[in-house]
C-alpha cells in the first residue's frame, strides 16, 4: 500500500514581531514588513505525514499558496523529507480570507490528483481562525478530521486517528479521502543535512527570473533536469474562478493587527464578605463590566 498525502504549509509572518507597519491600506497583512517562518503546527502536520510514510511507504506531496518567496517552507520541507512541492503563485490570489484561500486549495487538491489524504496545521498563527482546513474539506466533500494528535492506522481504504477534544481523547474512523487537521502533539524533526545539500539549490521559476532575468530559462531547465525546478502553478492552472479568489472572493477584511502585551496593573483586595462582594459588583456594573 502506497497512500498519496497532501500537506498544505503556509509561510507566515513571526507575530511575536508586529510593527506599525503589519497592515495595509486595504486591510490586509504587509507580509513583506514582518520577518517570515514556517507556520508551527504546518510543521506538526509534516511531521505526521513524514511518519506515515515511515509506516506505510507513502508519497508526500508539500504545497503552499503565497508568493514566490514562499518557496522557502518547500525547500524546508524538502530538507525533512518531502517527495515533492508545488507553489501556488499568482497576483489574483492576493488578498484572500480563508474562504477565497480554502477554494484555491481546494482546487490545488483538484489539479494534484489521486490524493488520499490532506493534511493541515490546526491553524495559522497569523489569523488563528482554525477555519481552512475544514473548509476545504467541505469544498471537496470529505470527510474531516479534526485536532488529530496521532493516526492509530491507515488502510487503503479507511483511517483510524486519535484528537485531541476538552478534558480527554476520542478515537475516530473515516473513509478515505479524508481531510486531517493536526496539533502540536508531535516533536517536528530537524532537517536531514544530506537532503539539505540535495534540495538548497530548489527553486520556483519565478525565483530564477529574480535572480537571473537574462537567462532564466536556461536556469530553469538545468533544475529540471536535476529534478530540482519546483513545480509552480497559478490560478488558472488550478482552473480556479477568478471571482472565488484574492480580494474580490473575499468576505471579510481585517481592520487592525496589534501586538497586545498583558501587564500587571493596580490590585484592589476584596474580602470574602457580603459587603465586600456587593462593593465589587457595584463597581464592575459602574464601569460597564457588568450590565
Amino acid at each position: 500500500m502506497s497512500q498519496r498525502i497532501l500537506v498544505f504549509v503556509k509561510q507566515v509572518p513571526d507575530t511575536q514581531n508586529i510593527s506599525g507597519d503589519a497592515m495595509t491600506p486595504e486591510g490586509t497583512v504587509n507580509r513583506a514588513a514582518l520577518p517570515a517562518i514556517f507556520n508551527p503546527e504546518d510543521l506538526n502536520a509534516l511531521e505526521l505525514a513524514l511518519q506515515l510514510k515511515e509506516r506505510y511507504g507513502a508519497e508526500i506531496i508539500v504545497a503552499t499558496m503565497g508568493m514566490p518567496a514562499a518557496a522557502e517552507v518547500l525547500r524546508q520541507s524538502l530538507y525533512r523529507g518531502a517527495d515533492k512541492a508545488v507553489l501556488i503563485t499568482d497576483r489574483a490570489l492576493a488578498g484572500a480570507d480563508t474562504l477565497a484561500t480554502s477554494y484555491t486549495l481546494s482546487c490545488c487538491v483538484k489539479a494534484v490528483g489521486d490524493v488520499d489524504l490532506v493534511l493541515c496545521g490546526r491553524q495559522a498563527i497569523d489569523g488563528d481562525t482554525a477555519q481552512v482546513g475544514p473548509q476545504i474539506s467541505e469544498k471537496l466533500k470529505w470527510p474531516q478530521l479534526c485536532y488529530v494528535e496521532e493516526v492509530r492506522e491507515l488502510t487503503s481504504s479507511s483511517i483510524t486517528v486519535r484528537r485531541s477534544i476538552e478534558g480527554g481523547y476520542e478515537v475516530l474512523s473515516s473513509p478515505l479521502p479524508a481531510l486531517l487537521t493536526v496539533v502540536d502533539a508531535n516533536e517536528p524533526r530537524p532537517v536531514n543535512v544530506k537532503r539539505m545539500m540535495k534540495y538548497k539549490r530548489a527553486a520556483v521559476k519565478s525565483e530564477l527570473v529574480k535572480l537571473f532575468p537574462e537567462t532564466a530559462d536556461a536556469e530553469a531547465e538545468k533544475l529540471a533536469a536535476q529534478s530540482l525546478l519546483i513545480e509552480e502553478r497559478n490560478a488558472a492552472s488550478i482552473n480556479a474562478e477568478p471571482d472565488r479568489i484574492g480580494f474580490p472572493g473575499s468576505p471579510t477584511k481585517v481592520k487592525q493587527v496589534m501586538s497586545v502585551v498583558l501587564t500587571a496593573g493596580e490590585v484592589k483586595q476584596i474580602p470574602p464578605t457580603d459587603e465586600g462582594i456587593s462593593l465589587l459588583i457595584h463597581e464592575l456594573i459602574s464601569d460597564h463590566t457588568l450590565g
